[in-house]
């Protein structure tokens, strides 16, 4: 590991001591040191004419050791030039002593009930962490425990992975609408103009018609939407995309890499699908079509998706940061059972 002293030493043979060209001649700069601290304070810059009882001063202020109980060292690296015991040249100015640029002065705390020893100032694994037991954690209100509990009065299929992935999903309906982009299935304006989910209702259509597809109500309107006339996604809808690109799919602009392109038979019309292996689990599939048929391997449950070649831009599109904004998928769009 690489210690104070051989990041100065490194410091100093770089610089040459050209940092100290322009310093006035009455100044002196030193690192001050404490015997029970790990931390440096570097380059504090002096007067010459301080004397040693206002040096003493300044290191009280910044390691709390007492002057009476400071043994001072002034040292060039680990050579001692000076010592200096408690109460002893007080009045001396550090001008007197000869020092130059870069040396440290080092305080020995002398006091045996130091509130610095044994870590007491540094050490935060000696800090009584807060601590509260399940009982009286129960019985508190505001806390997110309490929350949950409101919100599952209220709705007794709630749960955090609900509320998050619904959450999710406004925001993602919200961009859109600022975008100017339809909006999902699911969501609409208010009155105010505000992005709102709706209750949607799913039913089967009659699979007589060879179809398969479901037929989606809207329960506070009265418009069906009717999707059994979904139009047969032919090559052509997929031209440019290949295995191995890297890739952006709407909405949501979720990332991820095209694992497979071609006929899904048991998707929407049949025609042709892309297969994504999304960076985050963001998708509805293993890559695994609703019949049972393999078709891509993924990590796991949730980061694949059968996606029509109209919502995936290909490019370069790097993983995203962990700390970026997570985005999320959309029902309608996708068709993936």
């Amino acid at each position: 590991m690489i210690n104070q002293e051989d990041i100065q030493a490194l410091k100093n043979y770089i610089t040459s001591g050209s940092d100290y060209r322009d310093v006035h001649d009455d100044t002196l700069i030193l690192d001050l040191t404490h015997s029970n601290l790990k931390q440096r304070h570097i380059e504090i810059r002096f007067d010459k004419h301080t004397t040693i009882s206002s040096l003493r001063d300044k290191i009280y202020q910044k390691t709390g050791t007492w002057p009476q109980f400071q043994h001072l060292q002034f040292k060039s690296g680990q050579d001692v030039l000076w010592e200096i015991p408690p109460d002893r040249d007080s009045e001396r100015m550090l001008g007197y002593y000869s020092l130059y640029h870069g040396m440290s002065c080092h305080c020995i705390d002398l006091d045996p009930h130091s509130g610095s020893k044994g870590g007491q100032y540094e050490d935060t694994s000696l800090v009584q962490k807060y601590q509260i037991s399940e009982e009286d954690y129960n019985k508190k209100k505001g806390t997110l425990r309490d929350w949950a509990r409101q919100q599952k009065a209220k709705d007794h299929n709630f749960s955090f992975a609900k509320h998050a992935k619904e959450h999710r999903e406004l925001m993602d309906a919200k961009r859109q609408a600022k975008l100017g982009l339809d909006l999902p299935a699911g969501f609409e304006f208010d009155s105010n103009g505000e992005v709102v989910r709706v209750e949607i209702e799913h039913e089967e259509a009659g699979h007589g018609t060879g179809t398969g597809h479901a037929s989606t109500t809207t329960t506070t309107t009265t418009t069906t939407v009717n999707n059994n006339d979904t139009e047969y996604e032919d090559e052509a809808t997929v031209s440019g995309i290949t295995v191995g690109m890297r890739c952006q799919v709407r909405p949501g602009d979720r990332r991820g890499t095209v694992a497979f392109v071609g006929m899904v038979p048991e998707l929407g019309n049949g025609g042709y699908w892309v297969g994504i292996v999304f960076d985050e689990p963001v998708g509805k599939t293993d890559g695994t079509s609703k019949s049972g048929k393999k078709y891509f391997d993924t990590p796991g449950l949730g980061y694949g998706g059968f996606v029509l070649g109209k919502n995936v831009e290909v490019g370069d599109f790097p993983v995203r940061d962990i700390m970026d904004e997570l985005e999320t998928d959309n029902e309608d769009d996708e068709d993936e059972l």
